[in-house]
Formats: C-alpha cells, sequence, structure tokens
C-alpha cells in the first residue's frame, strides 16, 4: 500500500470554516468548545461527568441492540467497559444502502482508531456509532454507487413520495434481492468472497435500512468491537426525555442564542450550515409514524393541524418522548446526553454544524466533547497508476475537471518525437522574437508590447496545434476517452470526491479484509488533518 496526503486545502469542494479549522483553529476557537487536540480529549475525558444511573440504563438498551445485530464478543467486552466507567469516542452517519458513501467506513476507522489512542494513553475509551435511523429523507440513502470495470454502476431502491418516514423503519422489500445478487458477484469477482457473504447477510429483503446498516457494520468492525446505536429505539427517548423537554421550555432563550450566533459566524465570512429563522423550534413530532418539524406561531407550537401551547407541548413531551425528535442541531447535544462523549468525528459540514449547536450544548449539557476531523482517502488501483503516469497525471488534475483532463491527456498524447519537436519549435521561436525585438524597440520603443503579444500568441497557437496532434492521436488508437471515463468514474465521480459518492465495499473486495486494519494505521490523530491518495493492490 502506498500514500501519498495532501493538504485539505488542496481539494475542491473545501469550505472556509473546516478549513479554518485545521489550519488556524485560534481563528474560529470561538465556536467550539476545545481545540482539536488529543491533548483536549484526553482533558475533556479527565473533568467529564456521567450519571452512573444514565450509564447502566444506556448500556443495558446497547446490548440488546447490538446483540439484535449480530454483534461478536469483541463488542460485549467494549460494552462492559463502557459499563464500567469508559468514556466514548463517537461518529455517525445516516444508514446508506449497502453502507452508504465510503465516508461512513472512514468516520467508523477514525473513532476506532482515536478511542485505542486514549485507552494506550491511560483514558479507557470505546467507540460507538450514532446510526442515524431518524432522519426521514430517504432520496439521501436509497442508492448506492459502485465503481465496477471502469464505469458507475447504480443501485437504487424505490422512493416512498416523501412521506416523513424515518428511513431506519423502512423495509428494503423484494426489490434488494436481485440487486444484493448482482453486488454480491461483484464482490466475489473481486476476490471478496468472505465479504460477500456478510454482505448478503446483512441485506435481506425483510430488513429495515437501519438494521440493514447495522449488521453490515456490526460485521464488517467484528475485530474492532464498534458499538452500535439506534436512536429510535423508545427506551433512548425516554432516557433522553429532558433534553427534548428543556429544549420546549427554554425555547425562546436557544433561538436567540442560535440567531446570534448566525451572525457571528457571518460576520466571521462562514456560512452557516442550518437555516434558523424566528419561528424555528429545535424539535420534530414523530406522531403517525411521519417526522415532521415543529414551528412556532405566537405563542404556540405548531406541527401540521396539530396546536399546542407551551405547557401542553412539554406534558406531551413528557408523556410520550418516543413521539418527538431532535433536529440537527439538538440531535448531537441529545447523543452526548445519552453518552459519556469525550470526542465526537466529523466531517466537514458536520463541523460547520458543530459551530453553531455549541450555543445548545452551553445551555442544555453544560459540556461539549472536542471535535476531531474525521480521516480521508482517494483510493487507486493499478490501472488508475498506470493512466495516471502515462499522461502525466496527478489525481489533482482530475479534480480540475473534465476540459482540464481532456487537455492534458490530448497534450500528452504526441509522440515523443514530435513532442520534442514542438517544444524545439516554442523555444526557437522565442528566441528569434527576442533578437527581433531588440532591433524593432531601436527603430520605435512603443513597439516592444507588439512584439510580445506576438511571441505570446505563437506559443498559444503552438500549444493548441500540439493538444489537435495529440487528440488525433489518441483519436486513432480510441483510447483517450475510455481513459478520461475510468479516471473521472474512480477519483472524481458525478464531480465529487470520491469518498462522497462511491461505496467502500468493492474496494475493500480487491484489497481484502485487512485493508480495514491498514486504514485504520492512517487514521492516527497526528495524521487525521491531511488527506490520503492510497494505492491499494
Amino acid at each position: 500500500m502506498e500514500c501519498r496526503s495532501l493538504p485539505f486545502r488542496q481539494l475542491p469542494h473545501q469550505s472556509k470554516l473546516f478549513l479554518q479549522f485545521l489550519d488556524d483553529f485560534s481563528s474560529v476557537k470561538q465556536f467550539y468548545g476545545h481545540p482539536s487536540t488529543m491533548a483536549a480529549v484526553k482533558k475533556a475525558a479527565r473533568l467529564l461527568e456521567y450519571p452512573r444511573e444514565r450509564r447502566a440504563e444506556v448500556t443495558e438498551i446497547l446490548l440488546e441492540q447490538n446483540a439484535a445485530l449480530g454483534a461478536g464478543e469483541a463488542t460485549r467486552a467494549n460494552l462492559d467497559r463502557l459499563a464500567n466507567g469508559a468514556v466514548a469516542v463517537v461518529s455517525g452517519q445516516q444508514v446508506g444502502l449497502f453502507g452508504g458513501p465510503a465516508y461512513a467506513i472512514y468516520k467508523a476507522v477514525s473513532a476506532i482508531q482515536i478511542a485505542q489512542e486514549l485507552t494506550r494513553a491511560g483514558v479507557d475509551a470505546v467507540p460507538v456509532f450514532w446510526m442515524a435511523t431518524e432522519d426521514h429523507d430517504l432520496d439521501e440513502v436509497r442508492t448506492s454507487t459502485w465503481f465496477h470495470q471502469g464505469k458507475l454502476a447504480r443501485f437504487e431502491l424505490p422512493g416512498n413520495g416523501d412521506t416523513g418516514q424515518p428511513v431506519g423503519q423502512i423495509a428494503l422489500g423484494a426489490q434488494v434481492a436481485e440487486m444484493v445478487h448482482e453486488a454480491s458477484k461483484i464482490l466475489t469477482t473481486a476476490g471478496g468472497e468472505f465479504l460477500a457473504r456478510i454482505f448478503s447477510d446483512s441485506y435481506g429483503a425483510q430488513e429495515t435500512y437501519g438494521s440493514a446498516f447495522g449488521k453490515l457494520f456490526a460485521r464488517l468492525f467484528a475485530e474492532q468491537g464498534l458499538i452500535l446505536l439506534d436512536p429510535l429505539d423508545p427506551r433512548l427517548h425516554r432516557v433522553g426525555v429532558d433534553v427534548l423537554r428543556k429544549a420546549v421550555e427554554q425555547r425562546e432563550e436557544l433561538n436567540s442564542a442560535l440567531l446570534a450566533r448566525g451572525k457571528e459566524l457571518d460576520k466571521a465570512g462562514f456560512a452557516t450550515q442550518v437555516k434558523v429563522t424566528a419561528r424555528s423550534s429545535l424539535i420534530f413530532s414523530m406522531a403517525n409514524g411521519t417526522r415532521q418539524p415543529i414551528t412556532v406561531s405566537g405563542s404556540k407550537f405548531v406541527c401540521g393541524e396539530q396546536v399546542w401551547t407551551r405547557e401542553e407541548l412539554i406534558q406531551a413531551v413528557r408523556a410520550e418522548p418516543e413521539k418527538f425528535s431532535p433536529n440537527a442541531l439538538l440531535r448531537p447535544v441529545l447523543q452526548d446526553f445519552l453518552l459519556p462523549t469525550a470526542a465526537y468525528i466529523a466531517g466537514p459540514a458536520e463541523i460547520a454544524y458543530f459551530a453553531q449547536a455549541e450555543v445548545i450544548y452551553e445551555r442544555l449539557l453544560g459540556r461539549m466533547p472536542v471535535i476531531l476531523p474525521r480521516v480521508a482517502f482517494t483510493i487507486m488501483d493499478a490501472k488508475a497508476e498506470k493512466l495516471l503516469r502515462r499522461y502525466g497525471l496527478k489525481v489533482e488534475d482530475v479534480w480540475r475537471g473534465s476540459q482540464e483532463l481532456r487537455r492534458k491527456m490530448e497534450t500528452s498524447s504526441v509522440p515523443m518525437t514530435l513532442g520534442k519537436n514542438f517544444d524545439k519549435t516554442v523555444k526557437e521561436s522565442a528566441r528569434m522574437l527576442a533578437q527581433l525585438k531588440k532591433q524593432i524597440v531601436r527603430l520605435d520603443a512603443t513597439l516592444g508590447g507588439a512584439v510580445e503579444t506576438a511571441q505570446k500568441k505563437i506559443a498559444f497557437q503552438l500549444e493548441k496545434l500540439k493538444r489537435k496532434t495529440g487528440k488525433a492521436q489518441a483519436l486513432k488508437s480510441g483510447l483517450i476517452a475510455t481513459h478520461q471515463e475510468f479516471l473521472e468514474s474512480l477519483l472524481y465521480p458525478h464531480k465529487v470526491l470520491q469518498s462522497r459518492e462511491l461505496c467502500f465495499l468493492p474496494f475493500l473486495a480487491n484489497w481484502g479484509m485487512g485493508g480495514l486494519k491498514e486504514l485504520q494505521s492512517l487514521a492516527r490523530s497526528s495524521m487525521q488533518n491531511e488527506h490520503k491518495i492510497l494505492r491499494i493492490p
């Protein structure tokens, strides 16, 4: 395995806040509770206060959840450690089809690695993965994109007409069987027979998006003992009822604080991730199996036809907390009320969420975990490496877009001897024009600019001719379009970073199950501030 690291500033589509968080934390520290360092994690872990009764209750629920997902001995051992006082290193993601985009795997790997580092440093810690089963945007989880035979293959289950049903409760249905069969063949052909087996065992027609995702992750990370948490469990709603209740009781104060934080972020030049208005509340209704936002109108709380006074809503939350759900800003606070979280492993967008959520942490929980960036990878195989070398490219060239990539590939396709002649001609023309310029400016100094313009035009036309020659050569062999499609499909699918679009399973099938351990070795806390380009077997 070969690895090359890049600063995130060299990647496309990176937010200003995320880059400042990585490169100049002091400029954004007012938006976060702690610096993003392992020293801060250790300090937060030692100061963390977490009630014994809550620890016992949550651990018992997690024991049952993980047993139902097929977790093994390592997970049960980690749950015993959690019951006996270990802190949690938490990450999480939506329960995407077939494990979702690759970065869901990278989050789990990061949480496992940081928990192990903390434990070796004398702070007992376990990794926990929060499955975002309460989210109701089915379109975000019902597809999976695989890189196969140089092209993109898309698996897609039907939508539900935006019913608002939490995705963790939605059954996969009979249509998933044929997709699992096809996907398993891809994994098996790549040498991933064991992976294909655990994949097929996880994604049955009777499973939900939540249960299938959980079973897959339980099996993938059986040796590492990853603890999975499903927040749809009514028992966890009852444990966290005080957070939901306080979100209603203190709605005005919290909303004012969030609006003020939005102005602070805007003044600092950062975009807010979650829109907050004067009518916003922090909770959703989950009545009748649908998840809908509760807004505020005057002194009333409103959701569809349902209207509550403040006291009525507080009583409803107390009586049936399972019928209410936190929004994107309250969710991490509820998470860290339920868990003794010392560190949260976040992606770029989540780091922006936490800049807003910090004001809620301060008022409702009185503590906030240390936010650490998840590890990030772009994976290449032998063919991609060969093609990049053939055309004199780097991965960064693929990220610059199709037009620039094609230009470079066409230029590089010029036969070597002809290419040298082009370069020689460019140099000779520049030399000859430089000599002419000396003679011309002696006659008329104002003509110096015209000579320089002519020199640039000649160089441009020669470069254009060279590119056309390369294009003709490449088209003659019929390869350039195929090679471009291969590189873009693998390294910049649909013009987004690979980790945000492609499923990780085909890579793991080619790599072997040991690839997860190799990934973990690159997820050390000292290496999380850079993007890594990996060449796998």
